[in-house]
């Protein structure tokens, strides 16, 4: 009997111990439980905005030189990465017949010198020849008033007169004539000589070649690019910048520029152009960011980094940006209090790219906010404050 009563005892005994860990399993590490969070407090200090762009190394002033009209190139006096300066020869086209237009073209501007020269001399005889005329007949029209000589002559040296002032106003016409024919001759020179000057290609700044497009005895249509030269003192990044990070992104603000070839080194920049059109199949903004101090030896294509300082303030309210939820189309934090959490829905302004936003109106400097939980929080709900949350491993 008393052996029976004593393990019912131990079996009651048990039963309880294990229903009491049972129940701490529950109220401890079970549903019931309190969600473990991480919470930081609500800072005041300055906070400075920035927004992130990958970007290519490109010359705002690029040239490519090529001929007005097809032909063949006979020499290329540069290479890739050769300093040039403005008017210096860079490559020379093959002229065909332009040299023997010119002379054609000259020779014929002197034919059409000398056929003014005659032009000049016939006019200087029908004039001389009319004065003679018309002299004779006003002599033969007062003789004719006297009595002297008859109506047929008179009228004689009328006509003669008449017919060496036509004499006169011909010669004027073909000496006009002969002058347009030089002037023509004239401008079909200079046109020729542009087409001449046309073959040899010149560079118009002082710069860099930049790309060696073709090679002696290639063939090249009007418009080809022979050579390209750019300035290097107009290298600037052309970064593309996310459309919901660039509209605060304004001409002049300082930038920081890292090249992909020398990641331990900051340039610094500024923005120098917004574009007006924007991707919008990539939903990037085109920002034009220019070097305060331009690198020795940077490539153009190269690929950068750039961070552009939008803002910068003094003494502002921030939380961690991991802290910022939204919940039921209101942006605010989970506020820790006596255990519990609630939501606070506040006003927020700006985020850093290091992961802080600011709090325009909504919370006070000091109050407990939760970064992150082990699950998603419930209004009132039981929370415990923990340094870090580990997840067991799967």
């Amino acid at each position: 009997m008393n052996l029976r009563l004593g393990r019912k005892a131990t079996l009651i005994a048990v039963g309880l111990g294990g229903a009491a860990l049972l129940g701490w399993l529950v109220m401890s590490q079970g549903p019931l439980a309190p969600t473990k969070v991480t919470v930081a407090t609500v800072e005041q200090g300055p906070l400075v905005a920035s927004t992130f762009g990958i970007g290519t190394v490109e010359a705002r002033r690029s040239y490519a030189l090529g001929p007005t009209l097809a032909s063949r190139v006979a020499r290329v006096l540069v290479d890739q990465g050769d300093v040039v300066k403005a008017g210096q020869l860079v490559a020379e086209l093959d002229p065909v017949d332009l040299e023997e237009r010119v002379a054609s073209g000259r020779l014929a501007a002197e034919r059409a010198g000398s056929t003014i020269r005659a032009a000049e001399a016939q006019l200087a005889e029908t004039q001389s020849r009319a004065q003679v005329a018309v002299s004779a007949a006003r002599r033969s029209a007062d003789l004719r008033a006297q009595g002297f000589v008859s109506q047929e002559a008179t009228d004689t040296k009328g006509h003669e007169a008449n017919a060496a002032k036509a004499a006169v106003d011909a010669s004027a016409a073909q000496l006009a004539a002969a002058q347009r024919d030089r002037d023509r001759a004239l401008a079909d020179v200079a046109g020729v000589g542009k087409l001449r000057a046309q073959a040899r290609l010149v560079s118009p700044v002082d710069g860099v070649v930049s790309a060696r497009l073709v090679e002696p005895g290639t063939t090249v249509v009007a418009g080809q690019a022979v050579l390209q030269v750019i300035d290097p003192a107009s290298l600037w990044i052309k970064a593309r910048i996310d459309q919901g990070q660039a509209g605060g992104v304004r001409v002049g603000q300082p930038a920081e520029i890292v090249l992909r070839s020398d990641p331990k080194r900051v340039y610094s920049g500024k923005v120098e152009r917004v574009d007006w059109v924007s991707d919008a199949v990539t939903e990037e903004r085109i920002v034009n960011v220019g070097f305060a101090e331009r690198p020795a030896a940077v490539p153009v294509g190269e690929l950068v980094e750039v961070t552009i300082r939008t803002a910068d303030l003094a003494n502002v309210r921030s939380v961690p940006t991991a802290a910022v939820k939204r919940v039921d189309r209101q942006d605010g934090v989970w506020q820790v209090s006596a255990g519990r959490v609630a939501f606070r829905p506040a006003k927020l302004g700006i985020t850093t790219l290091d992961g802080r936003s600011q709090i325009v109106d909504g919370l006070d400097v000091g109050d407990a906010v939760v970064v992150h939980s082990e699950r998603a929080l419930q209004t009132e709900g039981k929370v415990t404050v923990v340094p870090a949350i580990v997840r067991a491993a799967p």
